[in-house]
Parts: C-alpha cells; sequence; structure tokens
C-alpha cells in the first residue's frame, strides 16, 4: 500500500504562489498517473490537474488552467502543484491521488489518497 503525504498548504494573500508537495512512500508511483483534487467544506471533491507516469500528458481543471502547474520527479517518488495567481475561490483542501493506470487520474480507478493540506486565499 502506498502513502501519500501532502505539505505546502497555507495561508497566502490573492496573486500570490504556493507550491504543494505529495511524496509517496512504500512503493513507486513511477508508474502511475498522479494527480491532484480539492474539497471545501460541504462540497463534492473535485479534480484540479493530472499528470501521466513520464510526465509527458497533463490535463487540469478550466478554472486553474494557465495558473496552476503539476510535475513529478520520479526519483523522488514526489508530484508537486504551482499554484500562482491563486484567488479566494481557490481555498480548499488539496489532496494528492495515485491512479491505478498511467496515464489519467480520470482514466481509472484511484489507488491511494493523501490526508489533504489546507490552502487558504485571502482576499
Amino acid at each position: 500500500q502506498v502513502q501519500l503525504v501532502e505539505s505546502g498548504g497555507g495561508l497566502v494573500q490573492a496573486g500570490g504562489s504556493l507550491r504543494l508537495s505529495c511524496a509517496a512512500s512504500g512503493r513507486t508511483i513511477s508508474s502511475y498517473a498522479m494527480g491532484w483534487f480539492r474539497q471545501v467544506s460541504g462540497k463534492e471533491r473535485e479534480f484540479v490537474a493530472t499528470i501521466s507516469w513520464n510526465g509527458g500528458y497533463t490535463n487540469y481543471e478550466g478554472s486553474v488552467k494557465g495558473r496552476f502547474t503539476i510535475s513529478r520527479e520520479n526519483a523522488k517518488n514526489t508530484v508537486y502543484l504551482q499554484m500562482n495567481s491563486v484567488q479566494p475561490e481557490d481555498t480548499a483542501v488539496y489532496y494528492c491521488a495515485l491512479a491505478q493506470v498511467a496515464w489519467s487520474v480520470n482514466s481509472g480507478d484511484l489507488e491511494s489518497w493523501g490526508q489533504g493540506t489546507q490552502v487558504t486565499v485571502s482576499s
């Protein structure tokens, strides 16, 4: 079983930047897609971004496209989410997830979730 631990969340002003990290342990994630999701209290968890096993394919939810960048370092078993030009509506708990497929977290079942990291954007 893979364990995922997110970090890097916090309080940031609108227009600022944050970099989230998701470190995996237990086994290598290099053959699988990874992704980021977010959830606001009382609402359903929503997709934010996904990256393929080798980083060659990425996809984003519409409202974050052009502002957020997902990347990965397989040698470090880590995935990142660079968040630029953040807005108050980006406030949420952010979760990383490991897919059971190589291409996208939207292409198959998800194997593991992290515990989440809170991101709060002040206006």
